[in-house]
């Protein structure tokens, strides 16, 4: 899976950002321990969970 930056989160949908964070997921848990496909997995699902934290209503 190819990382998504903050940025590149910033500027999607939220739909859009729940799919990818869907799709980072699945791709975590299929690669293997240790390689960079897990990293990326791993790094754009903070990336997208930090921008869909940033966006939810503060009480």
């Amino acid at each position: 899976m190819k990382l998504v930056s903050r940025f590149e989160a910033a500027a999607r949908s939220t739909a859009e950002l729940l799919g990818l964070l869907g799709e980072a997921k699945r791709a975590f848990t299929r690669a293997a321990c240790g390689s960079q496909e897990r990293h990326d997995a791993l790094e754009s699902i903070r990336n997208i969970e930090h921008e869909l934290a940033s966006r939810a209503p503060r009480l």
